[in-house]
Formats: structure tokens, C-alpha cells, sequence
């Protein structure tokens, strides 16, 4: 079940729930809703004998599911665990199992987001997500605890913990399912299997409410925030290493993930003079046509080119023009900032204590 997005998010995603191009597409719209729905019950998962922490989202688009798991395997890891992440390893072309190098792996091969996880704990590209567990049960690497990137809808692999991601700004759109909005499945069939919400801020903005043209979006995430049972906890990205480079010279700002925005306002906040921005489709393959115009326009107007680190991760390895392009082209770094660390601490703290099969009665399935 693909959860693709364009480059650009339909505007009636974000709009009244009535509107008429959501009520034409209905029809699809229930279609996938009850293709996700049969998907979520129709197999037993299987029961790891090591706890499960899940990080996914409840729409498609970027949320922010990257950075939280990289938290929280920062997080394990000083609490003296040893976390694996599991991966699907979108974009590339392995199936896996597969343990991830981040010096030696490729994009094209593994997927951009699985490099950036690999720098942080051991990484496994598995498209089947109950073959990886067991890989990374097996491995001859002690771990203690599994950490599944953006499986909240994969029914494979028992979850001792789950996390929800949402987007501030954008919240759940008009409440929809895939076309007719944003949710990947009906709210009431997923919400059930969240433990945690994690509402991701934009950089600064602490509980601002959204800017003008959100309300809709907002509505809708004040409705789930009220009934959702669990905690609902706020989180920001912020940039960390070298900044003094920022201010010293015009930018060509270019970003294929799927919210560019997010970044180009993190740059201006950190003091960036953006002159011309080029989004990209989320993954985007950069074409030698892409390399040249990015290299003709920074020239033209005398600028530093920069980009994200997941697009870097992406040129790297892709080619003489891609090589290039990586090689002139400056990164802002990331990382999030958890507004109660003490709270999620607390909610590792259980999972670990609890989940996999050290706890569970009866074998495994």
C-alpha cells in the first residue's frame, strides 16, 4: 500500500471536509480506507522476544518521523540500551535483511533516510519487517531493544510502543483518507494503535498556534488532542553543529523531502538569506539537468547552495554530477528537541521493562 505524495500536498487536504473535490473522491477514498483497515487485522504479528518501539505517522508527508527516531535511539542508548532500527529502506533497491554501512551503502541502494538512522545506531533494511526482527535477533551484536521507522501501519511485528507523529501546522488535514486527504487510514482505526502522539512544532514556535490558512488543519488536531486518551507531547527541530557560515553569504536553498517549507524556515530562522528556493519531490533522484541548474543559478547569483542532509545523503555515491553537486554544497543539520524529556523517558523505561517476549505468555508467533 503506497503512501506517496506529490511535490506538492492537494490543497483540499487542508480545506473543509465538505468540499466538493473531497466528496468526488469519496468513493476512492473508502475504497483505501477499508484495503488499510482489512490490512491491519489480517495476520498475526509476530511476538519478538525484544521490545518493539514503533515510530510512524498518521498521514502521508513528512512529520518528522526521521529526527524522533533518532532520538529516541540516542535516548536508548544512554539509558545503557542497545538499540537495532528497522527500516523498510524506502527508495532503494534492496529487499534486505540488510545492515546498513553509512560509508559504504548508497542511496540508490538502501534508501536516503536508512543512511541517516545508520549513523546513529546499527541499521536493518528489511521489507519484510518480521524477517528483520529476527535478523536483528539473531545477529551475532547483542541488542536489546528494536526500534521500527515508520511501521505503524505494518501489521507484521507486535509493538510494545507506538508513536504517532504529527505536523503541527498541518495537523490531520480535513480528517480524510488517501485521496480525499492525508490520513493513511481512518483516524479511529488508527488511533488505537498509539501510544504516545508526538506533535512536531515548527523550529521556535513552542504551542503558537498555526499561521493563517490552518485552521482547518488545526481544528482538527485540537478534536484528536481532545480525544485522544494518551499523552500528547510537543516537540521542535533545531539545528545543531556550525552556523556562523549561514549569514556570511546569499543561499540557493534546494530540498527534495516532502516539507520543504519547514526547512527553508529553519534556514531564515538561523539567519539565512535565501535568494532562491528549489523544492523537490520527496526522495527525488537528482537528474544531471537538476546538477546544472543548481550549479548555473548559485553561480548566477553568487550564492551557496544548501540542502538537507537526507538530500546529501542522496547525492553521495550517485555519480560524477551528484558527487559534484554534494561536494559544493553546504548541509544544515537537525535534531529534535523534546519539550518533556522526563515523560518520554518514562514511556522507554516501561516499554523496556514490559515488552518482547521476555514478558509475553505463551511462545511466540
Amino acid at each position: 500500500m503506497s503512501c506517496d505524495v506529490p511535490l506538492k500536498e492537494p490543497s483540499w487536504w487542508h480545506g473543509p471536509a465538505d468540499a466538493r473535490v473531497v466528496r468526488l473522491l469519496a468513493p476512492l477514498a473508502r475504497l483505501y480506507a477499508d484495503r488499510a483497515t482489512r490490512r491491519l487485522s489480517a495476520r498475526q504479528p509476530y511476538r519478538s522476544r525484544l521490545p518493539v518501539l514503533c515510530v510512524g505517522n498518521l498521514t502521508a508527508g513528512g512529520t518528522g518521523k526521521t529526527p524522533l527516531a533518532i532520538y529516541i535511539a540516542e535516548r536508548l542508548t544512554e539509558m545503557g540500551e542497545t538499540p537495532a532500527i528497522l527500516t523498510r529502506g524506502y527508495g532503494g533497491r534492496l529487499k534486505g535483511p540488510h545492515w546498513v554501512d553509512h560509508f559504504k551503502d548508497r542511496a540508490r541502494d538502501v534508501g536516503d533516510e536508512p543512511l541517516l538512522l545508520a549513523r546513529t545506531a546499527p541499521t536493518l533494511i528489511a521489507r519484510d519487517r518480521r524477517a528483520g526482527a529476527i535478523a536483528i535477533e539473531t545477529a551475532p551484536q547483542h541488542f536489546s531493544v528494536i526500534i521500527m521507522d515508520d511501521g505503524l501501519q505494518n501489521p507484521a511485528l507486535a509493538k510494545d510502543l507506538s508513536f504517532a507523529v504529527i505536523d503541527a501546522r498541518r495537523g490531520v488535514g480535513n480528517g480524510q483518507v488517501i485521496p480525499a486527504g492525508p490520513l493513511r487510514a481512518p483516524l479511529d482505526v488508527q488511533l488505537p494503535l498509539v501510544d504516545a502522539v508526538i506533535v512536531n512544532w515548527p523550529p521556535n514556535a513552542g504551542e503558537s498556534p498555526p499561521h493563517e490558512g490552518d485552521e482547518w488543519a488545526a481544528n482538527r488536531l485540537d478534536v484528536m488532542r481532545r480525544e485522544f486518551p494518551g499523552p500528547v507531547l510537543a516537540a521542535h527541530t533545531a539545528p545543531q553543529g556550525d552556523l556562523q557560515w549561514i549569514g556570511q553569504d546569499p543561499l540557493v536553498a534546494f530540498a527534495g523531502i516532502a516539507n520543504p517549507d519547514r526547512f527553508f524556515a529553519l534556514l531564515e530562522q538561523c539567519g539565512g538569506r535565501i535568494v532562491e528556493r528549489q523544492s523537490f519531490k520527496d526522495h527525488h533522484a537528482f537528474s544531471a539537468s537538476d546538477v546544472r541548474h543548481l550549479i548555473e543559478r548559485a553561480q548566477a547569483l553568487g550564492a551557496t547552495l544548501v540542502t538537507t542532509d537526507k538530500d546529501h545523503a542522496r547525492l553521495t555515491g550517485g555519480g560524477q554530477d551528484m558527487e559534484r553537486l554534494a561536494g559544493i554544497s553546504r548541509t544544515l543539520s537537525i535534531h529534535l528537541v523534546m519539550e518533556d524529556e522526563q515523560r518520554i523517558e518514562a514511556l522507554l523505561a516501561a516499554a523496556l521493562s514490559s515488552g518482547g517476549y521476555r514478558s509475553s505468555c505463551g511462545p511466540k508467533t
